[in-house]
């Protein structure tokens, strides 16, 4: 039996854990998906959100910015009414805007991923926890890359869910020690 993160105790977050979570992330449509589903899951659980990731890929074009930026007020109440997502009116709309501001980074920087990974230094920040309860909710780091997300018109975007994000998307290890994951996402 393989030992894992604390959190990871349903089928979904196991599969999750296991495959997708703390592996650094460069690609940019992968990028925006985990930013949008980050801010949807703010005040949620994260296995609400993985149950609906597969409503989300269908109802959001595939997390695909250059659509969803493009979204109009008649899309925003269909996407109200459709009960397979997280209906909030602010998290959709966000989502909207932070398509279009995700834009704008990708057109200054040549890419978000160039961007996005400036706030860890380039590479993974590899952390040593032993135990769940020493993992920070946020870090100076995911302090900086919020102000600076918000400053480009990002919404949804506080430290607690950046520093989520960067777990998410490799920016950070931050599986602990005893989890097998630990040393296989390590640069």
């Amino acid at each position: 039996m393989k030992t894992r993160c604390q959190w990871a105790k349903s089928e979904l977050m196991i599969q999750y854990h296991d495959t997708e979570w703390g592996v650094p992330l460069h690609d940019d449509g992968k990028l925006f998906e985990f930013l949008t589903l980050d801010a949807f899951q703010a005040g949620l659980s994260w296995e609400i959100i993985l149950r609906k990731r597969e409503n989300f890929r269908k109802a959001l074009d595939n997390f695909d910015p250059e659509k969803i930026s493009r979204y109009t007020k008649t899309k925003v109440e269909k996407l109200m009414n459709d009960p397979g997502i997280v209906r909030n009116r602010l998290k959709i709309e966000s989502t909207v805007s932070n398509a279009v501001a995700f834009l704008e980074v990708r057109k200054e920087f040549g890419s978000f991923d160039g961007y996005i990974w400036d706030f860890a230094g380039g590479n993974p920040i590899v952390n040593t926890f032993k135990f769940l309860d020493e993992i920070p909710s946020c870090t100076p780091e995911s302090e900086i890359m919020s102000k600076d997300l918000k400053k480009r018109g990002f919404r949804f975007v506080g430290s607690t869910i950046c520093y989520a994000f960067m777990q998410a998307a490799g920016m950070v290890n931050d599986h602990t020690l005893d989890c097998f994951r630990y040393r296989e996402v390590l640069p």
